[in-house]
């Protein structure tokens, strides 16, 4: 077990295309929910843990979302603006210096979880072997999701280790948005946009990488349907009537 991240990656510049028109003038990770814009969730999230740093590159409505953070105290948010995106891996590798030599967290700016009985982020942090992993995922139910997934992402065993589906298949687990990674991970790696799918292959290919099985209540947010759904799922919840397919537990 490694000592828990004290940095962190948010990724905040992606385009938002399938949430139009309510990105037409606003980056999604600043859309709200709950009451809050869903940026804010994952900060909130990050701060919990004990971090102090968080990296957020931005491109789509980068001015918005720089005036936005501003106004929190906490974390210590460096802003990186994108000349041109860099997708989800080329964004995290242009910030390594900036995020240091040690694990860090990487967040989607539009990832949005309740937690389990245990913070999901302690619970990554804490499985998390350096010496014998380069990344540590954060997955969820497909079942369990309130949205459209399509045929899942990975199979994952008892010991987290993850294979990806094949054609045609259908898996059980989706990316939850929520990692830690190791600079190791990232040795290699192209210059320019990539995904993060390309370094995800490769430690699979050397397993290198494991799964924690999200156990609160996460929510696929793609279109402006699965932000109104999400929506209601938390009124529901706050009026006591668990969302379904949501686990015990959750909060």
């Amino acid at each position: 077990m490694s000592p828990h991240p004290t940095t962190a990656m948010l990724l905040a510049a992606g385009l938002g295309t399938r949430m139009r028109p309510l990105t037409d003038a606003t980056a999604k990770p600043l859309l709200p929910l709950g009451g809050r814009a869903l940026i804010d969730h994952a900060l909130d999230h990050l701060v919990a843990a004990g971090v102090h740093t968080v990296v957020v590159n931005a491109f789509w409505q980068a001015d918005r979302l720089a005036a936005h953070l501003a106004n929190r105290a906490q974390p210590r948010i460096i802003l990186r603006r994108e000349a041109t995106l860099l997708d989800t891996g080329g964004g995290v590798r242009a910030a390594l210096d900036q995020l240091g030599d040690v694990p860090f967290y990487v967040v989607n700016g539009d990832a949005f979880w309740l937690n389990g009985p245990r913070p999901a982020l302690a619970r990554l942090a804490e499985a998390f072997d350096p010496d014998r992993l380069d990344a540590i995922l954060l997955v969820y139910r497909t079942a369990h999701v309130h949205a459209e997934v399509g045929f899942g992402d990975f199979m994952v065993d008892k010991l987290g280790r993850l294979s990806r589906r094949g054609e045609r298949e259908v898996v059980p687990y989706v990316y939850a948005g929520v990692q830690v990674v190791s600079p190791a991970l990232f040795t290699g790696a192209p210059d320019g946009p990539f995904s993060m799918n390309l370094l995800w292959d490769r430690a699979i290919a050397t397993d290198r990488v494991r799964a924690v099985v999200h156990d609160g209540l996460w929510f696929h947010l793609s279109t402006p349907g699965d932000l109104s759904d999400a929506e209601s799922a938390l009124h529901l919840r706050q009026a006591g009537e668990p969302p379904r397919g949501s686990p015990r537990g959750s909060q």
